[in-house]
């Protein structure tokens, strides 16, 4: 049989446990940003908290007061947001920690296929509670008048700001993660070159 060089995707490849690995340092550094964003929104907003004490009505000259706290669990959307974000941020570490210390050979095909498919599930969970939040930011920020539902963000301002903050974070881990997506996606249509030798 001749020797010869053929071009296959890389879905279809074997590993190539001779080749030694080599480091995407444009991908692993941006994962490392992702995560250390993901990571920040999920500290802050499971941290968020802001008590405060609020005149409630009067008994004649004496005022009644009520100690009310605003905390993240409260609120079901931010639970989500703390638990997608905090997802995102395993799963980054997870592959940096993989990628830094895992075999030192280039393996393609089936792994990378899997590395993709976690890298948009991630996304999409994060997408979906950064939207979550926001929706209820909204609402805390502006309340609904068609629903008399009144905002807080007068009252618990501190909270409201952390919040704040801890969605920009979110949102831009969002975008550092729909990058990697669409770099893991070409990395695994990339054709690769794979030497097959007769015996």
């Amino acid at each position: 049989m001749a020797s010869g060089n053929e071009e296959e995707l890389g879905f279809n490849a074997v590993p190539d446990e001779t080749k030694p690995k080599h480091h995407d340092w444009v991908l692993l550094s941006l994962r490392v940003v992702a995560f250390l964003a993901t990571a920040s929104a999920t500290l802050v907003m499971a941290f968020n908290k802001q008590t405060k004490t609020l005149v409630v009505g009067t008994n004649g000259n004496t005022p009644i007061t009520a100690t009310l706290s605003a905390k993240y669990n409260q609120t079901p959307a931010f639970v989500f947001f703390v638990m997608a974000n905090g997802n995102a941020s395993l799963h980054n570490l997870v592959m940096i920690a993989l990628d830094l210390l895992g075999p030192q050979y280039d393996y393609k095909g089936l792994r990378l296929a899997l590395i993709a498919i976690l890298d948009m599930m991630t996304m999409a969970l994060a997408s979906a509670g950064d939207g979550a939040a926001t929706f209820m930011s909204e609402l805390g920020r502006n309340g609904n008048s068609h629903a008399r539902w009144d905002k807080i963000c007068d009252k618990f301002g501190s909270y409201c700001d952390r919040g704040g903050a801890a969605l920009i974070v979110s949102f831009i881990g969002f975008i550092l993660l729909f990058i990697i997506t669409v770099m893991s996606i070409v990395k695994l249509l990339k054709p690769h070159r794979i030497n097959h030798a007769s015996p």
